[in-house]
């Protein structure tokens, strides 16, 4: 799952679980700087992710959720 956050990092991990208030766990949790620098393909503009772990992500500073597809191996 990937949260795109008020201040603009992005938060990608597991989807763990949620409460009445909108917070979301994540596990295994990376953080982006920016969108921008996330969703570039490209090797030479790619940005490494800072490893969070357990994340709780307060509802009212979440902008964008997306549903990532499983992989499958």
């Amino acid at each position: 799952m990937t949260i795109e956050m008020t201040d603009g990092r992005v938060l990608v991990g597991t989807f763990l679980c949620t409460d009445r208030d909108a917070n979301v766990i994540l596990g295994s949790c990376g953080e982006y700087l920016s969108p921008e620098v996330f969703e570039s393909k490209e090797e030479n503009g790619a940005q490494e992710a800072r490893l969070l772990g357990l994340v709780m992500v307060p509802g009212q500073h979440i902008v964008n959720i997306l549903h990532d597809e499983p992989h499958i191996s």
